[in-house]
């Protein structure tokens, strides 16, 4: 009696739904297709619940189940180097990232290099770009008639400088494109750590380059631990850049599960590759949270010094130059995709025989309703997402739910590919056939954006204090009227900057998009998709161009929100 008493208030009723609503469309999906890994058939988990017959067929699929599906895939050679394919691939892009990032993140906290604000601000590009618009940025420059071909042969070079279709191609599109998730945590570290060892080291007659090496750099290996798990976590769990580029003759599994699921419905293939894919990385992060849990790496202490920037320009041209040359890539990269939108026809020359406005016209015109699904599906699951995740937070740091937290963790170490494919074989029929409705597309993006939004609102509910609601409830409000009418509109910058990241990251989406929306809802990253599976080339690029630009628009409103609450 004690529990129903706490828990049928309204606070109560309000977390009691929210666990049904992460356990019907997180938990519930994820054992789901872990158990039909077992069997090799899709199981109607909630058809079971209400219908004998539909149990009783479900105990039979039981009784089949075997490890042998996991040995036959396991042995499989195409999946088995889709598997080694895809963790080579991830290591080698998180090792050049993290190559790539020590100079510049040093130029730019370190040193006065030239053009740095320029170089920071480019550096934000590729955060806005979908990875399958980068990938077909490649083909454009690349490809068989790409500009930058062109510009080789023309120097007596033979073929391609770059093949986009290949595991090279795949690769430096991710190097180019995902490197800001790496540098941005270590220019952070570069710039807190203390000074103080750095001049002790000079002043005992160090080199610079020997006090960066032994003293500067072991300083900042903790944040660049973090970041390459980071980096390796994005780059084996991205659809965009494999999925525009790889060959049908390189095996890579978040392409192979696609395939297994869309061109072949094999769920048991699908489903051991999808368990595969979770378990990775979950390991990965696992692996992130054991070097930082629990460790020391603090350097600092008292009042911080300010820092002298080096301004040798035998260091701070040739870091400069080279920072230059890895942001000029996907700057160039977009500029081709815009060219590629206004050029009446382009190929085999450098640039475009003619331009046009055409392409945004047939645009505006024909695939209008591709871009209102996508400002529709997004703006659902912004709206939900804000709903659940701001009582999420409340829960979290006024009750401590531990339950809540982790499940709104767990979205992160899910591949998108892999989250999809256990919605589709969990709601595939009756009596919950969601599968192919905007519905179960607008929980998929929220479920999967679920994080950012915790996480922005959990940090603005630590900063309200207690007294404000318990005032509340003093003069006779309820619990759940307080945390509505009180601690509700306090919490509303970290609401606002969570809601614009959500709308931009889902906007972006693309693997839950390509594998789940049905044709009448179809957003702009699949009409892009569709387009270049089609040799629509111009129609691509002239959607890819104002996709980004909505990205961007509203990228600055939540650059903006961010600083004016801080």
């Amino acid at each position: 009696m004690n529990w129903l008493k706490r828990n049928l208030t309204g606070l109560g009723i309000i977390k009691l739904f929210i666990y049904a609503f992460f356990t019907l469309f997180l938990i519930i999906p994820l054992i789901s297709v872990f158990l039909v890994s077992f069997t090799n058939e899709p199981i109607n988990f909630f058809g079971s619940l209400i219908s004998i017959d539909t149990l009783q067929s479900t105990i039979e699929k039981f009784k089949n189940s075997t490890l042998d599906n996991f040995t036959s895939v396991l042995s499989n050679k195409t999946y088995f180097a889709a598997l080694k394919n895809s963790l080579w691939l991830s290591v080698l892009v998180s090792v050049i990232v993290l190559i790539v990032c020590i100079p510049i993140a040093y130029g730019i906290a370190r040193t006065k290099m030239p053009f740095k604000r320029t170089i920071s601000a480019l550096c934000t590009i590729p955060l806005v770009v979908p990875t399958f618009i980068s990938g077909y940025a490649f083909i454009i420059m690349f490809g068989r008639s790409g500009w930058v071909t062109y510009i080789y042969q023309a120097l007596g070079g033979e073929g391609f400088l770059i093949d986009p279709y290949s595991m090279t191609g795949i690769a430096l599109v991710q190097i180019f494109f995902f490197f800001p998730y790496a540098l941005w945590p270590m220019v952070a570290a570069f710039k807190v750590s203390d000074i103080s060892l750095e001049e002790a080291s000079r002043n005992m007659g160090a080199k610079s380059w020997l006090t960066f090496s032994t003293v500067t750099f072991p300083l900042v290996i903790p944040g660049m631990l973090s970041t390459s798990l980071v980096i390796f976590a994005v780059s084996f769990s991205d659809f965009g850049t494999p999925i525009i580029l790889a060959p049908s003759d390189l095996n890579l599994i978040v392409v192979e599960a696609y395939r297994e699921i869309s061109g072949f419905f094999n769920w048991g293939g699908a489903a051991i590759l999808t368990v595969i894919m979770i378990a990775v990385a979950g390991v990965i992060y696992w692996l992130q949270n054991f070097f930082l849990k629990g460790k020391n790496y603090d350097s600092v202490s008292g009042k911080p010094k300010q820092v002298k920037l080096n301004g040798n320009k035998l260091l701070t041209i040739p870091l400069s130059a080279f920072s230059i040359f890895v942001v000029l890539v996907p700057v160039l990269s977009m500029l081709t995709v815009f060219l590629q939108s206004i050029a009446t026809t382009w190929g085999k020359d450098p640039l475009p025989s003619g331009y046009t406005l055409d392409h945004y016209k047939e645009i505006f015109t024909g695939s209008l309703g591709n871009i209102q699904n996508s400002i529709v599906l997004a703006l659902g699951a912004l709206v939900l997402s804000v709903i659940v995740a701001t009582f999420v937070s409340y829960f979290v740091v006024r009750q401590n739910s531990t339950g809540l937290d982790f499940m709104t963790t767990v979205p992160l170490i899910v591949p998108g590919i892999a989250f999809g494919i256990a919605l589709i074989q969990t709601f595939n029929t009756a009596p919950l056939n969601l599968t192919g409705t905007a519905f179960i597309l607008i929980v998929a993006y929220s479920v999967r954006r679920m994080p950012y939004m915790v996480r922005s609102t959990i940090g603005t509910m630590k900063s309200i204090k207690v007294d404000i609601e318990e005032a509340a409830i003093n003069l006779g409000a309820s619990n759940l009227t307080a945390a509505v009418t009180v601690v509700g509109p306090l919490m509303l910058p970290g609401i606002a900057a969570g809601s614009i990241l959500v709308f931009v990251t889902v906007i972006k989406e693309t693997s839950i998009s390509i594998l789940m929306a049905p044709a009448e809802w179809a957003p702009m990253s699949l009409a892009i998709f569709q387009n270049v599976l089609r040799a629509e080339y111009y129609s691509a690029a002239a959607m890819s161009i104002i996709l980004v630009a909505i990205v961007v628009l509203f990228q600055a409103i939540a650059n903006r929100l961010t600083n004016k609450e801080s």
